[in-house]
Order: C-alpha cells, then structure tokens, then sequence
C-alpha cells in the first residue's frame, strides 16, 4: 500500500480508512450488520471481490475480527463510532441537499427498513405492501412478533395494509427530513388498510440511524 509518509497520527489514520468504501463497511457495522451477506446487501455498488479484500484489510488493521459467522468490530473499530456519526453530523449540515436520481435506489431502501422495524409489539402477521409510484415497483414487508422480512416478489399472503409513496419522499422520511406522521397527513405518504398497521406502523418503523441527526440541523 502506498502511504504519505509522514509521521503524523491523521496520516496514519486516513492510511487505514481512507479507501474507497471502508469507512461505509465500518457505518454498517456499527449498525449492527456482522455477515458478509448483509453488508453486501447493504452496498450494493460494492462488488463482493471488493468487499473481501477490505475485510481483510480491516482484520490486518485490527479494526475487525473474524468470527465463527461473520464479522465483529474490535474495540479500535467501535471506537470510530464518534467519527462516523461525527460525519453524519457535518454532512447533514454542510453536504445534504436534495437526493439525486441515481442516489435513490428502492431495493436498497426496503433493505434498510426492513431491518429497522421493530416487531417487539406485534401479536401477529402483518403483510404490508409497499407500491413506490414514481417507479412503479412493489414490494412486501412481512412482519411477525419478534422478526421482520423484505419480499421482492409477492409472498403469497393476505395484505393487511397498503404504503404509496414516490421514492424520493420515502427517502427523505427515512433519512429524517421529513416525519412520518406529517407525510401522512399531508398525503405525500398514504397509508390504508387494518388500523392498528396504519396506527402502529409510524412507531414501529425505528428510520434511519442518522435521523435524528439530519432532523436536529434542520430544526
């Protein structure tokens, strides 16, 4: 690896993460993914070869260990924590504009939601399609007590309430923009069916964890 030679603690800081993607592999980490699958899933531009070779690339650096099914940060990794949501914090500020078409991608948002849904609440099944109508795609989020799933072609089950959304607006109330509630109420989101999803969804649905970030710069 070419460094900078210079003796300086930044230097040899930006030597270790300053690659392409690292600091996104570390972001999904400390956010709870631990499989290589998961974090494949979660950066999608990142090709699998390349994700490999940055593993290992932290495991050398000590920032990740290996574990008997996956990946875990040691504690110089989980440290990084202040600096990762430190730059959420300046690019909520500085750097956050509207989002741009070919940042807004549906399967990867439903990814990110799905694993965000907190089911602790639910008795029972619920079946939630979700139709992004600038895109005319669909999907199913599939919800049981303790466990929640994404499905990108019909599960076959009974729905039990119906999300529309365009896909900018669905980001914009994922990243904390916008809340939920307001969407609804405004129409920009619509939400129908059982009343106790149309109720229960707006608190289920944890956002995104920089959310209450780009929602206290925009206060």
């Amino acid at each position: 690896m070419r460094t900078y030679a210079q003796y300086c603690p930044i230097v040899r800081a930006v030597e270790v993460l300053g690659d392409r993607w690292t600091l996104l592999i570390v972001r999904d980490m400390l956010i709870g993914a631990t499989r290589f699958n998961e974090l494949s899933r979660g950066l999608p531009g990142l090709s699998r070869a390349l994700l490999s070779r940055r593993l290992r690339q932290l495991v050398s650096a000590g920032l990740v260990s290996r574990t008997a099914d996956g990946y875990a940060l040691t504690r110089a990794g989980a440290d990084l924590r202040p600096l990762v949501f430190g730059l959420a914090d300046w690019g909520a500020r500085y750097a956050f504009g509207d989002p741009q078409p070919e940042e807004l991608d549906p399967e990867l948002l439903m990814w990110w939601m799905h694993g965000r849904i907190d089911t602790s609440a639910l008795s029972k099944r619920a079946v939630i399609q979700v139709d992004i109508a600038d895109r005319r795609r669909r999907y199913w989020l599939v919800l049981e007590p303790g466990d929640a799933s994404v499905c990108y072609t019909d599960p076959g089950f009974d729905i039990d309430a119906v999300l529309v959304a365009d896909l900018p607006t669905l980001y914009r109330m994922w990243e904390g923009e916008i809340e939920f509630r307001q969407a609804l109420r405004s129409g920009a989101i619509d939400l129908t069916g059982a009343r106790w999803i149309v109720r229960g969804l707006p608190e289920w649905l944890q956002l995104s964890p920089v959310a209450p970030i780009v929602r206290a710069t925009r206060a």
